[in-house]
């Protein structure tokens, strides 16, 4: 197996971890409702942490801005068109929109880790160690984001093998981000880079607002609350990592 193909499976190796240990057995609606929480902590830090300083390095502050308005956009237009990812009327109201959420949190999670890859191929150009460095430390993040992908997907669906996978699938991205960056990065312009991390960056922020923290909020607490915290300095001990 060649020196990149290992920085592949090391990356895509937390997703698959984090998924297995979120369908582990079945959690408690409080159990879920914290994994909520400890999401949105994670997603609005990469957002302001991670993605959007990203793209200003890349482009300028008005191409991340023009990003984020994207990429918020369009969660905007998708939420109006899919009001509802399955019928209402089969589940209870509370039940519907968990489940609603969780397949939105998926996506969100799928869309983050592209440039995850995009990142360890630009390392790998650069110097082969680095790029290892960043593959672990990508590797380790997702972890905690595969747990609060599956557990609350295998929660509302019951099904722990659709659960894992749909959420293990959420390290695709990191193959595909790699790859673009590995063949063509010399089609790609810094600035329609920067707006495709603020357009990424917008749709979890989006995500975070609209689905993840007011689906919580029915049974949020002081737990839910330390969840949130917890999500926000894990990733930020995870930089360090980096």
């Amino acid at each position: 197996m060649s020196q990149e193909s290992i920085l592949v499976v090391l990356s895509t190796a937390g997703p698959v971890i984090g998924s297995a240990i979120g369908v582990w057995r079945k959690p408690s609606e409080q159990y879920i409702h914290n994994m909520l929480y400890f999401a949105a902590g994670i997603m609005l830090s990469i957002s302001f942490l991670d993605l959007i300083p990203e793209s200003i390095s890349l482009g300028s502050t008005m191409t991340c801005v023009a990003g984020v308005m994207i990429g918020s956009s369009i969660m905007a237009f998708l939420d109006r068109l899919f009001p509802h990812v399955h019928d209402c009327a089969l589940c209870a109201e509370d039940e519907c929109r968990l489940g609603r959420t969780a397949n939105f949190l998926i996506l969100a999670i799928f869309l983050h880790n592209f440039p995850e890859g995009m990142a360890i191929a630009v390392g790998a150009t650069a110097n082969i160690g680095d790029s290892v460095v960043i593959a672990i430390a990508i590797a380790i993040h997702n972890i905690p984001e595969g747990i609060c992908t599956s557990a609350p997907h295998y929660y509302t669906y019951g099904n722990r093998l659709k659960s894992f996978v749909m959420s293990s699938l959420s390290a695709l991205p990191i193959v595909f981000g790699y790859l673009l960056v590995k063949y063509f990065i010399g089609q790609i312009s810094s600035n329609t880079m920067s707006i495709m991390v603020g357009a990424t960056a917008g749709l979890m922020i989006y995500i975070t607002a609209d689905q993840l923290m007011p689906a919580a909020r029915s049974v949020a607490g002081k737990q839910s609350l330390f969840a949130f915290i917890a999500g926000i300095v894990a990733v930020m001990l995870l930089g360090l990592v980096a």
